[in-house]
């Protein structure tokens, strides 16, 4: 086992470090990558496939421009940050922060500070805060969890999903564009260092095609550098881009389109990939995880 992996007790010792967000299962993951890179329009279009589906999907957008949500509904929400600047968090009822979007997806957008002013993670550490104090996840019950994360710096708010248990598995959205490469090692290196803890994973990589020369080529030497995998391909489509001149998702405006196919197989991909591990499950449900039933090998601990 190489320094950086984490060990089964150790994955289950820090589980006393990860904040309670509910007692009710949920698939958690995040979305991360360079701005522009297509991150929130794939999160949205997943977010819609799987409320399609019959899952009951809340959408987090942390992203300070909060458009993560805006191809879920025709007017937009309002940031946790901003209705905090109103009122103290603890005069803050769910119903203003989260609000129904098409498909029923429920959708939140974190924001941030006025332009110039404050830092760009301020707005995640307080939508966070709010939700839990409120009890979100037990009062509307998800399923899956999505946050949509601006993954050019990984610090501060940026890195709250990674580092404080709120998303069990990352997913790097990338293109094979050398800037989004640059930006997609980054994401992965700061995944690593928290992964240490038994946090978020790196669940693996969606190439969002950009059709630049090598792009599937450099994006597998990514993932073999990473020790990863890329979970699947997305093709440039002209579907995608009027959705998005119209506002709203491709499951909407071409339900039966090829590219709306693609995301409701990715969207199927991703829940199988955010599955736990064998020992994950190990871990999770106490049992053994030392490779026989002699507890003596795990130094006398059980689990």
């Amino acid at each position: 086992m190489s320094p950086s992996q984490t060990t089964a007790f150790e994955a289950k010792f820090f589980e006393f470090d990860k904040p309670t967000l509910s007692e009710r299962p949920m698939t958690r993951f995040a979305f991360y990558g360079k701005g522009g890179i297509g991150k929130s329009t794939t999160a949205a279009n997943v977010a819609a496939a799987l409320a399609e589906s019959g899952k009951t999907v809340m959408l987090i957008g942390c992203d300070p421009k909060a458009d993560s949500t805006s191809l879920l509904r025709d007017e937009p929400v309002e940031t946790v940050l901003n209705l905090l600047r109103q009122k103290h968090k603890s005069e803050l009822k769910l119903e203003d922060m989260v609000k129904r979007g098409r498909q029923g997806v429920l959708c939140v957008e974190a924001g941030g500070p006025r332009p110039g002013l404050g830092c760009a993670g301020r707005g995640i550490i307080a939508a966070f805060e709010a939700l839990k104090a409120q009890h979100a996840f037990d009062v509307y019950q998800p399923d899956v969890v999505i946050y949509d994360v601006l993954g050019d710096v990984v610090c501060g708010g940026f890195a709250m999903p990674i580092r404080d248990g709120w998303a069990q598995n990352i997913f790097i959205v990338t293109s094979g564009e050398n800037m989004a490469i640059h930006a997609a090692a980054n994401i992965a290196t700061a995944v690593e260092t928290f992964s240490e803890r038994g946090y978020a994973r790196l669940g693996g990589i969606i190439l969002n095609s950009r059709e630049v020369p090598r792009e599937r080529e450099k994006v597998e030497e990514l993932a073999a550098d990473l020790h990863t995998v890329i979970i699947d391909q997305l093709p440039r489509s002209k579907d995608v881009q009027l959705a998005d001149e119209r506002g709203t998702t491709v499951i909407e405006s071409a339900p039966e389109s090829p590219m709306a196919d693609h995301y409701r197989e990715l969207a199927k991909k991703l829940l199988a990939a955010a599955k736990p591990t064998k020992v994950e499950k190990q871990v999770l449900t106490s049992t053994p995880v030392c490779g026989n039933d002699d507890e003596s090998d795990c130094g006398g601990f059980t689990f």
